[in-house]
Parts: C-alpha cells; sequence; structure tokens
C-alpha cells in the first residue's frame, strides 16, 4: 500500500486546486448562491435544472428538507408527506439563514460542481491520511500532517456552508481562501518530505535568498487579502448595474494600494531571479515564479484597461493560487541545501 501513498497525495493536491479553480469560477459568475442552503443543493443531493422541480406541486412525494420557492421565500418541509390539491403551510418552515431565494440553474450547477469537487478532494485526503498509516513506523510526520489535512479539509467544507448562510460575506469568503492555501502548503509539504530523500537535488544555500524567498511568500499572502476586499469591491458595484467600464473609476484606497503592492512583488521576484542566477543556486522554480508574477501582472493589467475581459478574474485568482504553490515549493527546496555559501 506504501507505493499508493505519493500518487494519491499528488492527486488529493490537484483535486485542491481544482476547488480553487471552481471557486474562482463562482465568484466570476455570481454563483455563490446558486444552492442556497448546505450540504444540500435545494434540498436535493442532486440540485433541479429548471425551477418547476422547486414549485409546489399537488400530489408530489416531499421528503424532510426538501426545499421549494414560494412568494420569494424559500420554504422547508418539516417532514415526509405527499402534498394534497391545495398547499399547506403546516407542512413548511421558512429558511431563516438568508433571505435569497433566487433560482438560476447555471449558477446552481456551478456552485454544485464546485462543491462535487470538494467532496473528492476530501475523500482523496482522507485516502491519503488512510495510506500514511503504513509510515508510521518509518515517519509519524507524514500521519500527523496527513491527519491534519484531513481535519482543515472538514473545516473548509464548515467554512463553505457559513459563507453560503452568511450570503457571502467578504471576511468569511478571505479566511475560506487563506484555509486553502494552508491546505496546499501542508499538502506540498507531504509530498516534497515523502520524495526528498529518493530524489538528487543540488541546491546550494545562501541566506540572502532564503530569507527573499519567505518575504515573496508573505507579500504573495497579503497580496491575495487585499485582492479578495478589491473583489469584494468589484462584486458589489456590479450588482449595481453599472457598466464594467465605469467599476474602477472611484476605487477604494485598497485597490491602489493592491496596485503598487504588485511593484514590490515583481521587484522582489527580479531579484530572486537575479540571485539565483549570478550565485548558481539551482533553484529553477525561481522562473516559475517570474512566469507567474508576469501573468498575474498581465490578467490585472487586461481587467483595469480592457473593462474585466471574461475569465481575466478567474484566472487572476488561479494564478496567485499557484504562484503561492511555487514560492512555498521553494521554501522547502530552501530546507534540502547541500552547502553553505
Amino acid at each position: 500500500m506504501k507505493k499508493y501513498f505519493l500518487p494519491i497525495t499528488k492527486a488529493a493536491l490537484v483535486l485542491v486546486y481544482l476547488v480553487i479553480i471552481a471557486g474562482a469560477l463562482v465568484r466570476m459568475t455570481g454563483s455563490g448562491m446558486g444552492c442556497p442552503d448546505w450540504p444540500k443543493c435545494f434540498g436535493y443531493y442532486i440540485p433541479p435544472t429548471q425551477e418547476s422541480e422547486l414549485l409546489f406541486t399537488p400530489n408530489k412525494e416531499y421528503k424532510k428538507g426538501m426545499v421549494i420557492i414560494k412568494d420569494e421565500s424559500l420554504l422547508v418541509s418539516k417532514k415526509k408527506f405527499t402534498s394534497s390539491n391545495q398547499f399547506q403551510k403546516s407542512n413548511w418552515e421558512t429558511y431563516t439563514k438568508h433571505d435569497y431565494a433566487i433560482f438560476n440553474p447555471m449558477h446552481t450547477w456551478i456552485e454544485y460542481i464546485n462543491r462535487l469537487f470538494g467532496a473528492l478532494a476530501g475523500l482523496a485526503c482522507f485516502a491519503s491520511f488512510i495510506l500514511a498509516f503504513w509510515y508510521w513506523k518509518i515517519n509519524k510526520k507524514l500521519v500527523v500532517y496527513a491527519f491534519v489535512v484531513c481535519v482543515l479539509m472538514g473545516f473548509q467544507a464548515w467554512l463553505g456552508k457559513t459563507v453560503v448562510d452568511s450570503a457571502l460575506s467578504p471576511v468569511k469568503i478571505t479566511t475560506h481562501m487563506l484555509v486553502a492555501f494552508l491546505i496546499v502548503a501542508l499538502q506540498l509539504y507531504l509530498i516534497f518530505y515523502f520524495q526528498k530523500d529518493k530524489k538528487k537535488h543540488s541546491f546550494i544555500y545562501n541566506k540572502k535568498f532564503k530569507l527573499l524567498v519567505l518575504f515573496s511568500l508573505s507579500l504573495t499572502i497579503i497580496q491575495v487579502v487585499f485582492g479578495t476586499s478589491v473583489r469584494e469591491f468589484i462584486d458589489t458595484i456590479s450588482k449595481t448595474g453599472m457598466p464594467k467600464e465605469l467599476w474602477l473609476q472611484n476605487p477604494t484606497l485598497i485597490f491602489y494600494i493592491h496596485r503598487s503592492f504588485s511593484i514590490l512583488v515583481t521587484l522582489t521576484g527580479l531579484y530572486l531571479w537575479y540571485l539565483n542566477s549570478k550565485l548558481s543556486l539551482n533553484f529553477k522554480k525561481v522562473n516559475y515564479v517570474i512566469a507567474l508574477i508576469l501573468l498575474e501582472i498581465v490578467s490585472g493589467i487586461l481587467m483595469y484597461y480592457f473593462d474585466f475581459p471574461f475569465g481575466t478574474q478567474t484566472v487572476h485568482i488561479v494564478i496567485a493560487s499557484l504562484l503561492f504553490g511555487v514560492q512555498f515549493y521553494l521554501v522547502l527546496e530552501n530546507s534540502n541545501t547541500i552547502s553553505t555559501k
């Protein structure tokens, strides 16, 4: 069973990134409330495809927890029953966690796919934890970290519920993203720790480079927090029906900080690349860092100067998550250097 640990852990990492991508797509399309309840979707494990399925229907068997939309409100069945020809209010109770009661099939299925990827990622993380037990006598750290990943996945699922219940609270969305980054970091640690002694590396230690990698990683996390605040501002403006070209006509201070901060991120990345090249430190992933930073800048320019072309917001978030992953792996590689300089 040992041989399956690494591929399952890598698969779990890929699935977590797919959840991040799906989550970015959810935000881009405004599908966050596509499923207004949790963990089911309108009371179903497989959501409806048309609004008629959510309207009161005579002589229909309703199960406890099933949802209908009536008078612009969500109603939840109190018990299992078969409806009569007339609507009987005693069989229903109002959904009280929020007052969002709109059915959009596209939004519903985008959010449902996001949750489906989350469930698959959770199962993969649990499988990784079970397989880690085969290494208990060799390295207990693998088991502990794999267990922490499972706990965080459960916490992330609960956070997803609170995000929906709060009707997309900005603070909870930001926390949701940061927990996803923590999960990615732990999975990368598991993968790195598992194979660090099986691969020959020639990384050269340099104190300045190591500190700069940590600084660069910190900048990315800060940028993500700022970016989430900017995104919330954009979401609020877009809901007013204002044309895209006017969304950033009067931006908040956070927008200017986020934009200016990108210069510091870029300069730090370029200096990392310079040190790595000049001192021959052999950290090839620095090239990926530069490429991702440039792509991030390009997507930001497209949003600002070309009025948010379709997909650019999703790309921007996904690139940021990939950048975090590569930078964190650089931190791990710095712990596996072979000499000092």
